[in-house]
């Protein structure tokens, strides 16, 4: 049976604050790779959460660079996986930015609808988005420094495991 996990904001925001300017030796780096965000992401809402999907393929893990999914670590792939689970792991909506709270993502594309960026929202108050993010490493930088022309906004509604 599914057991519904809260989801962890602080934790996660802790998270993000602690490894935001330097890399977790416990996880692949991708900055060689087409850019470390998601993966910084997705480290983030596990912490917030606790819980891994181990299914191959379609799950949402990463135990190492040759054992991990495609939702670990991109960014259509992360976004997929956090509004279609119904399974183990973390789920998410989108909402709008005025929704956000600390620990939810921010995914920024072109006006195309290619999504390229995953920043983690660590501070809302205010209304003045601050984001932590890999790749151009960034801890509480105004979301409205960054130039995009789409943004989309996923709001962590908790996680599930079996129990």
């Amino acid at each position: 049976m599914l057991i519904q996990v809260p989801y962890d904001r602080a934790a996660a925001v802790r998270y993000a604050e602690t490894w935001a300017m330097k890399r977790n030796p416990r996880f692949p780096n991708f900055d060689g790779m087409g850019g470390d965000c998601t993966n910084f992401a997705s480290q983030c809402i596990y912490a917030g959460c606790r819980v891994m999907n181990y299914t191959r393929d379609t799950g949402w893990y990463c135990s190492s660079y040759s054992d991990r999914t495609a939702s670990w670590s991109g960014v259509e792939f992360l976004h997929r996986f956090l509004v279609t689970n119904r399974s183990v792991g973390p789920y998410a909506e989108e909402t709008d930015i005025g929704a956000l709270r600390p620990g939810d993502l921010v995914q920024l594309g072109t006006s195309d609808g290619h999504f390229y960026h995953s920043p983690v929202v660590v501070s809302t108050e205010g209304g003045n988005i601050l984001i932590a993010a890999h790749t151009f490493d960034a801890l509480y930088r105004p979301l409205a420094s960054y130039s995009f022309s789409a943004l989309r906004c996923l709001h962590i509604l908790g996680a599930r495991r079996w129990g």
